[in-house]
C-alpha cells in the first residue's frame, strides 16, 4: 500500500502521527555519523535500569535487541523531512513476541521503550543542538518520542498476539483433552495420556464432571478449584474438576458458579469419565427448568432417580404415554383432577382420609374419584407394580415439563 493509501485509512496523520515530516531533513545528516554510539548507549541503559534485561546480549535476545535498536534509529533518520508512514514494524512486532516467549512482562517491554526514547532524544540533542534553533528542537523531540510510541504500540501488538496465541494454543489443546476424556468406550488411554501431557494437565486419581448447559465454561474456569478445565462440546458446557472431593472443592465450585447454573456428576476414575458427564448433562435440562432445587450447582447423586427416569428421553415419553395413557382421555379439567387426586393417594401410600386432608375434600369424594381411576386404569391401582409404574410416570411427566 502506498503512504498516501495508509494515511487515508488513518485519517488525518501528518501532524498528528508523523512529526518528523516537520523536522528540516538535513537534521538526519547532523545525527547519522552518531548512530552506532547511540545504540550501544541505548542498550546499556535499558540493561541497567530494567531489570529483566540485565542479562548477557545472547541468542535471540541478543539479536533482537542490537538489530532492533539499530534499525529503530537508521529508520527514524532516514523519516526525517518527509512526510510518510513507517515503511515497516514487523521487527518490533517480533521483539514483542520474543519478549513473551522469553517469559518477560509487558511492563519490563514498555519500560525499555521508555528508557531507549529517553536516551535517543538525550543522544540527539548533544548532537544536533549547536546547529538547531529552539523551535526545531521542540519538533524533534515531538518526532522522537512519536516515533517511539508507534514502535512500542507495535511491540505490544506483538506481544499480545503471541500471549493469545499461546494461550489459544493450550485451550486448544485442553478442548481436545476433554473430548477425548468423555468420549467412552471409543476412549484410547494412550491418547488420553499423551493429550494430557501436551495440555500440561496431569491425569488426576479422581475427577469429576460439570455441566453448564448453554453456559461458557471459560467465563468460569478461572473462579475454579486448581486444575479445573473447561470446553464447549456438542453436549454444552462442561468443567471436568480434579479432586472434587477434597477440602472446601465442592464449596468453591458453588462460590465459583455464582449465578450460572450447572449439574455435579458422580466422583469417577479418570477412565470412567464419561460417566460423570453422562449424569451431569441429564440433569441439566432438569435443573435448567428448576426441578432440581434452588441451588447454582445441583449434585446428580442426590436426584438419581430422577435421572433414571428420563436419562432416555424418548423412552421416559413413551413410558409416560403409556402408563398415563387412560388420563389423556379425559377432558382437560378432569385430567387435572384425576392426576391431582392420584398424586395424593400415592402419597398417602392409600390412606382415603390423609388424601381427603391434602386435598381439602371429603373422604366420601376421595372414593368417588377413586373409583372412577380404578375403572379407567384397568385395575392397575390395586396391584403392587401397577401403582409403582403410575407413580413413576407421573413424576417423569413432571421433569418432561407435562
Amino acid at each position: 500500500m502506498s503512504p498516501s493509501g495508509a494515511q487515508k485509512r488513518r485519517g488525518p496523520a501528518s501532524g498528528a502521527e508523523m512529526p518528523w515530516a516537520a523536522v528540516p531533513a538535513e537534521v538526519a545528516e547532523l545525527v547519522r555519523p552518531g548512530l552506532p554510539g547511540v545504540v550501544e548507549d541505548i542498550i546499556a541503559a535499558v540493561r541497567a535500569e530494567v531489570v529483566e534485561y540485565d542479562q548477557p546480549l545472547e541468542g535471540e535476545f541478543g539479536r533482537l535487541i542490537r538489530e532492533g535498536a539499530a534499525a529503530a534509529l537508521q529508520q527514524f533518520v532516514d523519516l526525517l523531512g518527509r512526510d510518510v508512514d513507517l515503511p515497516d514494524d514487523g521487527v518490533y512486532e517480533a521483539i514483542g513476541r520474543a519478549e513473551y516467549r522469553a517469559g518477560r512482562t509487558l511492563d519490563a517491554l514498555q519500560s525499555a521503550y521508555r528508557v531507549g526514547a529517553r536516551v535517543a532524544w538525550r543522544a540527539a540533542v548533544e548532537l544536533a543542538e549547536t546547529s538547531l534553533d529552539s523551535r526545531v528542537l521542540v519538533v524533534f523531540a515531538e518526532a522522537i518520542f512519536a516515533y517511539i510510541d508507534r514502535l512500542a504500540d507495535a511491540a505490544v501488538s506483538g506481544y499480545a498476539r503471541e500471549q493469545s496465541f499461546r494461550e489459544g494454543s493450550v485451550q486448544a489443546r485442553r478442548h481436545a483433552l476433554v473430548e477425548l476424556l468423555l468420549r467412552g468406550e471409543a476412549r484410547d488411554r494412550a491418547a488420553v495420556e499423551r493429550a494430557a501431557e501436551q495440555a500440561g494437565w496431569p491425569l488426576p486419581a479422581q475427577l469429576a464432571v460439570v455441566a453448564l448447559g448453554d453456559g461458557d465454561p471459560l467465563r468460569v474456569v478461572h473462579r475454579m478449584p486448581v486444575g479445573t478445565i473447561g470446553a464447549t462440546l456438542e453436549v454444552g458446557g462442561v468443567l471436568v474438576v480434579p479432586d472434587p472431593d477434597g477440602p472446601g472443592r465442592r464449596r468453591q465450585l458453588a462460590v465459583g458458579l455464582r449465578r450460572q447454573l450447572g449439574v455435579l456428576g458422580p466422583t469417577v476414575s479418570w477412565a470412567r469419565a464419561d460417566e460423570s458427564a453422562r449424569r451431569a448433562v441429564t440433569g441439566w435440562p432438569l435443573h435448567a427448568a428448576g426441578r432440581l432445587g434452588d441451588d447454582a450447582l445441583a449434585r446428580a447423586d442426590e436426584h438419581l432417580l430422577d435421572l433414571a427416569l428420563v436419562a432416555d428421553d424418548a423412552l421416559a415419553r413413551d413410558f409416560v404415554d403409556t402408563r398415563l395413557a387412560p388420563l389423556r382421555a379425559m377432558t382437560p379439567a378432569a385430567r387435572a383432577r384425576a392426576t391431582e387426586t392420584l398424586r395424593a393417594w400415592l402419597d398417602a401410600h392409600g390412606d382415603v382420609t390423609a388424601t381427603a386432608r391434602a386435598l381439602h375434600i371429603h373422604p366420601q369424594s376421595v372414593r368417588y374419584r377413586l373409583a372412577r381411576l380404578r375403572e379407567a386404569f384397568a385395575g392397575a391401582l390395586d396391584e403392587p407394580t401397577g401403582r409403582l409404574e403410575i407413580a413413576a410416570a407421573l413424576r417423569a411427566s413432571e421433569l418432561l415439563g407435562g
